[in-house]
């Protein structure tokens, strides 16, 4: 038993020393800030925090109203990773625990893959929300509850020039 989870936890390791530079150190960014209010709370100050850590590119010039942050990604067809970052554009979820269903929405919103539980099935770090306020915390998030808006998922990549 021991042996097994130990194999576990070394799985999980690796895969987190695996991750590109810049993921590992919006990662470690993260941990160094969790349970803390960056800057002034909002969900996009953690993203801007952390890949100004990093060393990492992001638009800051955009007339647009979704921020860019890297290199946009397919879930579908690309792997998520711890570091990436997410934008929520005029989200509604909905799922069902039990004989409960649950629904939520994000207007506009910023947050960053903490953990990866399974294709689609994340753990996000973010703040200003209404379960941790202003500070940094975890939630689920599970790409395949979406039933409307936008979710564009960014991977770090270096500052030009």
């Amino acid at each position: 038993m021991i042996k097994s989870v130990l194999s576990v936890l070394l799985i999980g390791l690796s895969l987190q020393t695996d991750l590109p530079e810049l993921n590992q150190k919006v990662v470690e960014y993260v941990d160094s800030v969790m349970g803390t209010k960056v800057d002034r709370g909002e969900c996009w100050d953690l993203a801007a925090g952390a890949l100004k850590y990093s060393g990492a590119y992001f638009d800051r010039s955009s007339m647009k109203t979704i921020s860019i942050y890297g290199r946009k990604l397919n879930p579908k067809k690309e792997e998520v990773l711890p570091g990436d970052l997410i934008q929520f554009e005029n989200v509604e979820m909905k799922w069902q625990e039990g004989n409960t269903t649950y629904s939520a929405t994000m207007a506009q919103h910023t947050a960053i893959v903490y953990q990866v539980n399974a294709p689609m099935n994340y753990e996000i770090a973010h703040q200003n929300t209404g379960e941790w306020g202003k500070k940094v915390g975890v939630s689920n998030f599970r790409l395949d509850q979406v039933t409307k808006g936008k979710v564009m998922i960014y991977r770090p990549i270096k500052e030009k020039g």
